[in-house]
C-alpha cells in the first residue's frame, strides 16, 4: 500500500516515461446494469494480503529499517503487529473469514542478511507460516519483493547496484525451490512504479536512475518468472500494479510493456478515485479523506480485461483507509465500502470480465510505510497505545464473512453509494457510457 508523500513522486516518474507509455483503445458500449446479480463461481478465490515489513516486526537490517531509524517517516516501527509471533492466531482469523487466499511476502532481509549466508531459523519462520496457511485450508499468495532488501544490498547501492539482478534472482530462486510445493499464486514485485517513487523519496535512487531501476526490475521479473515455470508447472505469476487514476498508462505502461509476456494473470490494486463533481479537494497526506468510489474498481478490471486480452484479472489489494480507526469524515463504512466494491465485482464478472479472485488489504492494520496513523484492517491494531496489540473486529469482518459464504452479496443487493459522474478513473467513458445501478 503505497504511502501518500510518494504520490507526489509520481509526477515525476510520469515526465520520465511518457515518452514510452501507450495509448488505451477507445471503450465499447457495455452491456446494462442487470436485475439480478449472480453470485461468484466457487471457485472464486476470496482473500485477504499482507507484506512481511509491515506486519511481522523484530526486523532486520534492511533498506526500510534504516529508513525508519532515520527518523525520517512520522512514526518509529516498534514492532509493528507482530505477526512474527502472533501469526498463527492471525492465520486463524483470515481462515474463519472463509476466504481461500492469504497473501504475504518473504523477506529477504531476513533470509539472507549477509552475500551468500542463509538464515536458517527465518527460513524455517516462513515454512511455519506457509504450512499454517496451507493447513487452514488457504492458497499462499507469495510476494518475493514488497519493497524491502537487505541493508547490504543497501550498501552496495540498491537498485543502482548492477548485481542486483543477480543478487535478487538467487534469493528468488531458494525461495521458490523451498515453496513451490505448496502450489503458491506469486507476486514477484509489488506495486513496482510506486516502489520506485519509494526509494526516490526517501534517497535510495536518484532521479536519474528511475529508467535504470525499471530495467533492472523487468530483467528480475522475467528471469524468476521463466524460473518458477521450470520448477511450478502451471504455475500463476503477476507483479501487481497500483491503479493511478488518470497517470496508469503513463506511469505503469512502459514497465508493463516489458513484461506483459510473463504476466500469467494480471494483478491490480484499487484503492481510490477522483471526479469533478467531488466537492472539495482530497488531502493526499491524509489517506481517510480521499475520495472512494467503489464502482471505480469495475472500470479498472474493464480497462486491464482490454488491455490483456484473455488473461484472467485479480484484485490482489483492496481497502478504505480511516484515521486510527476512527469514522471517516464521509461516513463512509468499512463493511458498506467491502459490500459495495464486491457488487461491482459481481458486476464486471457478469459482464465477461475474467476476475479470478479479490483481496482485501488488510487482515490487520499495520505499518503503513512511516505511520501507524492510516488503518485498512478488517482487524484494527492500535500500535501506539495498546502494548496488547489486540485484533478488534471492525464492522467488515461480518460482512466479508457473509460475502464468502454466499459467493457475494445478495442477487437484489444495491450499492450504498451511486456511482460518480464523470470518474477519472475511466475518463471520457465514464461521461459517455457510465455504469449505472437499476432501480
Amino acid at each position: 500500500m503505497p504511502s501518500p508523500s510518494r504520490r507526489r513522486i509520481l509526477a515525476t516518474i510520469a515526465v520520465v516515461f511518457a515518452a514510452l507509455a501507450g495509448s488505451t483503445s477507445p471503450t465499447a458500449a457495455r452491456p446494462p446494469a442487470p436485475d439480478q446479480l449472480a453470485p461468484m463461481s466457487p471457485d472464486f478465490l476470496w482473500g485477504v494480503a499482507a507484506s512481511g515489513f509491515q506486519a511481522e516486526g523484530d526486523a532486520p537490517d534492511s533498506n526500510w529499517r534504516r529508513y525508519a531509524e532515520s527518523g525520517s517517516t512520522e512514526h518509529p516501527y516498534l514492532n509493528s503487529v507482530d505477526f512474527r509471533q502472533r501469526f498463527r492466531s492471525d492465520i486463524g482469523l483470515a481462515a474463519d473469514l472463509g476466504v481461500r487466499v492469504y497473501r504475504i511476502g518473504i523477506e529477504w532481509a531476513r533470509v539472507q542478511p549477509r552475500p551468500g549466508v542463509w538464515d536458517e531459523a527465518g527460513l524455517r519462520f516462513y515454512d511455519e507460516v506457509v504450512g499454517a496457511i496451507v493447513a487452514a485450508g488457504m492458497r499462499p499468495m507469495l510476494t518475493l519483493d514488497h519493497w524491502v532488501y537487505p541493508g547490504w544490498v543497501a550498501d552496495r547501492g540498491g537498485w543502482r547496484d548492477p548485481r542486483i539482478v543477480a543478487d535478487w534472482l538467487t534469493n528468488a530462486r531458494s525461495i521458490v525451490d523451498r515453496f513451490a510445493h505448496t502450489d503458491p499464486l506469486w507476486v514477484t514485485f509489488n506495486e513496482p512504479m510506486v516502489y520506485l517513487a519509494n526509494e526516490l523519496r526517501l534517497g535510495g535512487l536518484a532521479p536519474a536512475d528511475a529508467p535504470t531501476m525499471v530495467d533492472r526490475i523487468a530483467q528480475a521479473h522475467n528471469g524468476i518468472h521463466e524460473y518458477i515455470h521450470s520448477v511450478q508447472p502451471g504455475a500463476m505469476v503477476t507483479s501487481n500494479v497500483a491503479h493511478l487514476p488518470a497517470v496508469d498508462d503513463t506511469v505503469n505502461g512502459p514497465l508493463l510493456e516489458r513484461i506483459s509476456a510473463r504476466l500469467d494473470y494480471i494483478g491490480i490494486d484499487y484503492y481510490y478515485s477522483f471526479s469533478p463533481a467531488e466537492p472539495r479537494i482530497p488531502d493526499p497526506g491524509k489517506l481517510w479523506t480521499m475520495p472512494l468510489h467503489p464502482e471505480g474498481i469495475y472500470y479498472v478490471l474493464e480497462h486491464y480485461a482490454r488491455k490483456f486480452p484473455g488473461r484472467p484479472l485479480y484484485i490482489v489489494e483492496n481497502g478504505m483507509p480511516t484515521e486510527n480507526g476512527l469514522p471517516r469524515p464521509d461516513g463512509y463504512t468499512r463493511a458498506d465500502s467491502l459490500r459495495d466494491t464486491v457488487y461491482w465485482l459481481q458486476r464486471a464478472v457478469a459482464d465477461g470480465i475474467p476476475l479470478l479472485g479479490y483481496n482485501y488489504w488488510s487482515l490487520t492494520d499495520n505499518y503503513e510505510w512511516g505511520s501507524y496513523t492510516p488503518r485498512f484492517g478488517l482487524y484494527t491494531v492500535d500500535v501506539l497505545t495498546d502494548p496488547a496489540l489486540t485484533r478488534k473486529p471492525t464492522d467488515a469482518v461480518a460482512a466479508y464473512r457473509e460475502i464468502t459464504a454466499a459467493g457475494g452479496v445478495g442477487d437484489d443487493y444495491r450499492p450504498t453509494r451511486a456511482p460518480a459522474p464523470c470518474s477519472v478513473v475511466n475518463g471520457v467513458a465514464s461521461c459517455t457510457d457510465p455504469v449505472t445501478v437499476p432501480r
